[in-house]
């Protein structure tokens, strides 16, 4: 198993229970792909560096969790057509 943490952007724009609704779904992709979560960070609303589609603020949540290395692949593809992610990255954390 290898070690992944996953940065979602979520729309500010939207109500308290879209939002967890939209991460609840990133959470249950994970796990419908094998992964196994182990912590997850909700950093609140923030402001953007740069302005995305009218949006100056997102909320922010940074996920780390074990699995195989073909699960961000699937995970990326359903996670890049969600309406109310702004912006997502996945990266490989060091063992």
């Amino acid at each position: 198993m290898n070690k992944y943490e996953l940065t979602l952007v979520v729309s500010a724009k939207i109500e308290d229970e879209a939002r967890v609704a939209t991460v609840e779904a990133v959470k249950e992709l994970i796990a419908k792909f094998g992964g196994t979560i182990t912590n997850i960070d909700d950093c609140g609303k923030k402001k953007l560096a740069y302005e995305i589609q009218k949006m100056k603020e997102g909320f922010y949540y940074f996920i780390q969790f074990d699995a195989q290395a073909t699960t961000p692949i699937e995970i990326e593809s359903r996670i890049r057509i969600m309406e109310n992610v702004i912006r997502f990255l996945c990266v490989s954390q060091e063992s």
